[in-house]
Order: structure tokens, then C-alpha cells, then sequence
């Protein structure tokens, strides 16, 4: 990196993702930038977002341009101090390459793999370096791996982790062992027993949040940490309408407004993310997965179990996390956590807290789990 220069890429949000599509700027060269702050609007084939800058700086160059489309690492603006020349800029620009999948690189490698578990086939990405402990993510009803999208990649980069899909959820066996929290959470340890993990930090969202609880409970000795995000498990109310609306929906027109109840932002929901959603849930077995499971977990729109009021004769460092505006589970079961847990309820998110404040959660992950 030129000294003074720091570059603005195309992220990397999901670990498919190969170009993104730039929708507009959000600030105006000369504007002095602290981390954190949303920069621009890119639009992939599964969801829009905005960049936040990994930097502080002044923005002293718009590269990329609105309607461009752009692979990832692209160069997209630059950072400089007001002491560099725009001659000095100007070389930069003209000198960076966007770095290519290079040998070993993770990128160059199969994204996905797949582990048998009691005749179960369950997807799963494993990223990052191959010493020290484990994130283990694992996403909620409905949900697949997909959903850490702006979370693994950040992290990998400093910790390896893992993300799998759940039995009859994303491209795993479209069958569950079982509809018991119990059950769930027993075939999520036999899958870190099949890629020989001995012990993670567990992360997980909404209903696997308390799957995660289950094994911190019913497993202590594979769990180093626990990360609950807008976690199940902590009281008893649900949105009942968004559980069967989403079993139910059959078209994008019923969906659309289902899945915008995830969302603080509904401008998330792409076209692409209903048809992936939608594709999925055509698939043979999927409707009775999730009718068992909601049947089994939501029964009467109420949380059948409980386990995160549980977690504290577990003795585990807890991290709970919110989105304020959560419209699925209420933002005040976070306050229902064990003494000692750090409760985070960050605003202008809702029950998708990890895609919508995607820093801010992945610095307090990153603490936690230090």
C-alpha cells in the first residue's frame, strides 16, 4: 500500500460472491470518513448493502462509478491524507491490480462441503486459518449458511470458522433427526465430531441460538464461548404470524412481505434472495421439516423451550446481541440473559442484526471470542 493511501474494494459478502454492481455513493470526495461509516451501495445477485469503510481517512477519489459492475477486491475509491498529491493518487490508481485467486487462497478452493451425520447429508463452509478454536455459526428457521454472508469472510480473516446448514434447511437433507432443541443440537455435535472439532465458539441466530444454548447445556465440554443473536431460548413470545406466513408463502407477491418483517431495512430483501428462498422451499420434505419444527418449537405462537434462561449453570463466557427493531423475537428478551453475560442491542437493525450492522457485530464477535 502507497504510504498515506488507503484503498476502497468491492467486499466480499457471502462466499459465492464474485462481482458486485455499484447502486450510488453515499458520501462526496473532500468528506473526512471514520470506520464504520456506509460509504457507498452495492447490489449483488442476493442482496444490496452498503460498504462501511475498514478505515478512517478522507475520501479523496470515487474510482468506481454508479452502474459499474466490478468483481471483488476491485478498487472503488481512495483514501488519502490531505498531504498526498493527486499526481501521487493518480499513480496508485493507475498502477492497482485487483488481486487474483491466488494458490491457497480460499477463494481457489471448493466453497462448500458436505458431512454425513445418522444418514443425514449436511452442508458446510470452513474458512480461515487452520490453528486455534473455531467460530461455529449456525443459522435459524428458514435460514442456511447464507445468512452470515457479511460475517465469515471478515472474521476468517483473523480465526477460522465454520457455518453449516441444518438438517432440513439450505442444500443439507431435507429431514430432521428430531424436532427437539435436544435432538438438533445432538446432530450439530456429531458434525463437529465428523470434521474432528473438539471444541468451538458457538455462534448462533434466533433458533440457533438456542440450539447453541442446548449444546452449551447438554455439552459444556465442546463449547469455549457462546454468542446468542436475537437468540430463541430467553422468553416466550414469537411472531407466530411470520413462523406460517413463511411456510406458507408459495410466491414472491406472499413472501415479500414476510421476510421484510426480518429486516429493520426491507430494502434488503432482494428479488434474487425471494427466488433463493423459494427455490428452497420447493424442495421435496422442506414444508414438513418446517411444519414439524414449528409445530415442535412455536407450538400456539410460543416458544416451547427455554434453554438460554438455563445457561447459567453452564459457566460459559455469553455474548447476546439484538437488533433493537426485531419484530420476530422482542429485543427485551435480551435482558432475560444470566448475570455476566455483555448484552449488546444495537439500533436501526432488526432480527437480521448480523446483515444489517455487519461491523459492528463482527467487532464485538471478535472480542468476545479473543
Amino acid at each position: 500500500m502507497a504510504a498515506g493511501i488507503t484503498p476502497i474494494v468491492m467486499p466480499k459478502w457471502g462466499l459465492e460472491m464474485r462481482e458486485g454492481t455499484i447502486s450510488g455513493w453515499l458520501v462526496d470526495e473532500g468528506t473526512e470518513i471514520a470506520v464504520g461509516t456506509p460509504i457507498l451501495d452495492v447490489e449483488t445477485d442476493k442482496i444490496s448493502n452498503a460498504v462501511e469503510a475498514p478505515d478512517p481517512g478522507l475520501l479523496r477519489r470515487k474510482v468506481a462509478q454508479a452502474g459499474d459492475t466490478l468483481p471483488v477486491k476491485a478498487l472503488l475509491g481512495v483514501l488519502a491524507e490531505p498531504a498526498v498529491s493527486e499526481a501521487e493518487i493518480d499513480a496508485y490508481i493507475a498502477a492497482y491490480v485487483v488481486p487474483a485467486a491466488a494458490a491457497g487462497d480460499d477463494d481457489a478452493g471448493p466453497a462448500y462441503d458436505f458431512a454425513e451425520v445418522d444418514g443425514l447429508r449436511l452442508r458446510y463452509a470452513r474458512r480461515g486459518p487452520t490453528a486455534g478454536v473455531p467460530l461455529l455459526f449456525i443459522h435459524g428457521f428458514g435460514g442456511d449458511l447464507g445468512n452470515w454472508m457479511f460475517n465469515l469472510d471478515a472474521l476468517a480473516a483473523k480465526v477460522p470458522v465454520i457455518a453449516l446448514d441444518l438438517p432440513g434447511h439450505g442444500q443439507s437433507t431435507p429431514r430432521l433427526p428430531g424436532a427437539t432443541l435436544a435432538a438438533l443440537a445432538g446432530c450439530v455435535v456429531g458434525f463437529l465430531g465428523q470434521i474432528d472439532v473438539d471444541r468451538v465458539h458457538i455462534v448462533g441466530h434466533s433458533l440457533g441460538g438456542a440450539i447453541a444454548s442446548r449444546i452449551a447445556i447438554d455439552h459444556p465440554d465442546r463449547v469455549a464461548s457462546l454468542t446468542l443473536v436475537n437468540g430463541a431460548g430467553l422468553g416466550a413470545e414469537i411472531n407466530e404470524g411470520y413462523i406460517q406466513g413463511f411456510i406458507n408463502a408459495g410466491s414472491r407477491r406472499e413472501l415479500k412481505p414476510v421476510v421484510e418483517q426480518l429486516f429493520a431495512n426491507p430494502e434488503l430483501v432482494s428479488r434474487q434472495l425471494l427466488d433463493d428462498l423459494l427455490r428452497y422451499k420447493r424442495l421435496d420434505g422442506v414444508t414438513e421439516a418446517l411444519q414439524a419444527l414449528a409445530a415442535a418449537q412455536f407450538a400456539g405462537g410460543a416458544q416451547t423451550e427455554s434453554p438460554g434462561l438455563e445457561l447459567a449453570k453452564a459457566g460459559k463466557k455469553l455474548l447476546v446481541v439484538w437488533g433493537k427493531d426485531d419484530r420476530i423475537i422482542p429485543a427485551a428478551h435480551a435482558s432475560q440473559a444470566p448475570a455476566g453475560a455483555t448484552v449488546a442491542v444495537l439500533e436501526g437493525a432488526g432480527h437480521m442484526v448480523m446483515m444489517e450492522k455487519a461491523s459492528e457485530f463482527n467487532a464485538l464477535l471478535e472480542r468476545h471470542t479473543a
